[in-house]
């Protein structure tokens, strides 16, 4: 092997990433630049309150209808929030090694390549694993198949609409092998029922459940949602030029890129245990 010193350097290897994660396609995106957004939001929820099928007690038989309201039933909509998420990635090199644009550079790549990762891992810890209903039963995970009809299932009794999936990338061989997902002529990923699959990086480092607890080995943890909403800032280099950036007393260069992401659902969120096999 040939002394470090004699290899030659040449540009990092570049990577992408995962096509299917919370930013690939599911997920509607919007770039905003009024930092009130940045600081978090709030709205009223729009289909949590269900939509009913009137049944006039004068014109029918009430024996013929059993359960159906008397009166017209009315719904306050809630108020739904979503809180921010500062994704960054730091480079740091001696000064004597790298310019400072090669620093800025790398840190902007390094940032492209993980965020995508970094806001599945806060999303699921803050907003899908604290909201959930587990749907898991008392006798422990369940196969593959019969775990998504379930979450399916929890969204359409609450939702109604096309909602989002939300799976670890460890599982997603198993959701291949047994068809649950269909990849779409425009490159998604969806069920049989017509809900958008995310398929995250991210997720697999959490794998956690309502309670916060990993899953068990052998098992994952799915969730299901309604529309994921993403709203971003954009990137934040720091500092902006070199001077600041030289640490005077051992001239190491620091370099740092982040943005903020705010990530919101709507309505329910329904989780389940499963086997992580077919």
């Amino acid at each position: 092997m040939a002394p470090a010193g004699l290899r030659k350097p040449v540009a990092a290897i570049p990577g992408e990433p995962l096509p299917h994660g919370l930013l690939g396609g599911c997920a509607t995106i919007e770039d905003v630049t009024d930092t009130h957004e940045m600081l978090g939001v709030e709205w009223l929820a729009l289909g949590c309150c269900p939509v009913q099928d009137w049944v006039d007690p004068c014109t029918t038989d009430s024996d013929e209808s059993p359960g159906a309201p008397a009166v017209k039933e009315f719904c306050r909509p809630h108020v739904e929030h979503a809180v921010p998420h500062t994704i960054y990635a730091g480079t740091e090199c001696s000064a004597m090694g790298w310019s400072y644009e090669e620093a800025r550079q790398h840190v902007l790549a390094s940032l492209e390549l993980g965020e995508q990762q970094a806001v599945e891992a806060a999303f699921w810890r803050d907003t899908l694993a604290p909201n959930a209903i587990d749907l898991t039963p008392a006798d422990g995970p369940v196969n593959v198949a019969s775990g998504i009809a379930a979450l399916e299932g929890c969204l359409a009794e609450t939702y109604g609409g096309v909602g989002t999936l939300h799976v670890p990338a460890g599982l997603a061989a198993v959701l291949g092998c047994c068809n649950i997902l269909r990849e779409t002529p425009a490159g998604g990923l969806r069920t049989l029922a017509g809900n958008c699959a995310v398929i995250g990086a991210g997720y697999s480092a959490m794998n956690s459940g309502p309670d916060g607890m990993p899953a068990a080995p052998g098992s994952a943890w799915v969730y299901i949602s309604g529309p994921v909403e993403i709203r971003r800032s954009p990137v934040d280099v720091v500092p902006d030029v070199r001077g600041p950036a030289i640490n005077i007393r051992n001239n190491d260069l620091r370099v740092l890129a982040e943005r903020t992401y705010v990530v919101g659902t709507t309505c329910t969120v329904c989780a389940i245990q499963v086997q992580v096999c077919p």
